[in-house]
């Protein structure tokens, strides 16, 4: 099963490839530039934003896997969330002497000094799931705010003219992910009169928390027809309240592609839908292009990962043993 793109890859940034690689030259504000000849291997600073979420797992194992296929050494850091240790945890890769900068923001905004740093240094960053204003040569990543339109889309369509109360549990607050998938699922769903949503707390992505954020929804909104969270980890918290509550009426829908949100579309009725969201290619796609950063050639702003709607019709096809569902250009 092949997905289509949901947005085009942006234009390739106007870069000039160097001439002479494994030497410093001068950057836009007049920093020496680190790069790194062809043939030399790297090493490769990561600064996970956490560990607490399987996507995240998943993602770092594809990234240090990349960097060990490709022959070059991957040091990374986990800021368990917290951005004044990321910050800390950069100034630290810079120290170490790392050639080239891959960050997953805490906080895009929060992350400045850290990315101030790296511009002092001479070091180039790429970004990889949160974008960050500026100070990154390229963002790899998902068009978030399509994810959640694609599984808005399919709750409107499943809940049909009735409509009903939605319940929406949240990523993180003040995230730029979240905000995306809530901002996409709200392009679908508020233009329709039948639909009311019912916001719920911040569950940080992280399934018991979403758990108990559900016992107290379920309690407070006993009309409930569907809920939509922002990640299948809370989405799965989610369907077990409803299971232990006895309310398989309720509809679930996610985002990410995890393989038992996948296996729970392909076997039954109740989870109805999530998006892709591989990040096994996100990992290994921000190794390659950090890559090709520290040796000087021309990046894409924005390397789009691709995404596509996991439902009834395609599950099956995408059960596998990976963690999260393959993405397939």
């Amino acid at each position: 099963m092949k997905f289509s793109r949901t947005i085009p890859v942006a234009a390739v940034v106007a870069a000039t490839t160097l001439a002479l690689a494994g030497c410093s030259v001068p950057g836009e504000a007049g920093t020496a530039v680190k790069t790194v000849a062809a043939d030399d291997a790297l090493t490769i600073g990561f600064s996970q934003a956490t560990q607490q979420s399987p996507f995240y797992v998943s993602l770092s194992d594809a990234a240090s896997a990349r960097a060990e296929e490709n022959g070059d050494e991957l040091l990374m850091v986990d800021a368990n969330g917290d951005v004044t240790k990321q910050n800390n945890d950069v100034q630290d890769l810079i120290t170490r002497g790392v050639d080239v900068l891959i960050i997953n923001p805490v906080d895009p905004k929060g992350i400045a000094p850290a990315l101030a740093a790296a511009e002092a240094a001479g070091i180039q960053v790429v970004t990889v799931d949160r974008p960050v204003e500026s100070g990154a040569v390229s963002f790899v990543g998902r068009d978030n705010e399509a994810m959640g339109k694609l599984v808005g889309d399919q709750l409107v369509a499943t809940l049909g003219d009735a409509g009903g109360t939605v319940v929406e549990i949240q990523g993180d607050a003040g995230g730029a992910v979240a905000a995306a998938r809530s901002a996409g699922f709200h392009d679908a769903v508020d233009a329709v009169p039948s639909i009311e949503v019912v916001e719920g707390p911040y569950a940080n992505y992280v399934r018991s928390e979403a758990v108990t954020a559900m016992q107290d929804l379920l309690q407070a909104n006993p009309d409930v027809k569907a809920v939509y969270a922002h990640n299948d980890d809370m989405a799965l918290g989610a369907m077990q309240v409803l299971g232990e509550n006895g309310r398989s009426d309720v509809k679930v829908f996610g985002v990410d592609g995890l393989m038992e949100a996948v296996e729970a579309i392909a076997d039954g009725d109740q989870y109805v839908a999530t998006a892709v969201n591989d990040p096994g290619s996100e990992g290994a796609s921000a190794v390659d292009t950090a890559s090709s950063v520290a040796r000087g050639e021309a990046v894409d702003e924005f390397v789009d990962a691709g995404t596509g709607l996991i439902s009834k019709d395609n599950a099956s096809t995408l059960v596998g043993t990976t963690t999260f569902a393959e993405a397939t250009k």
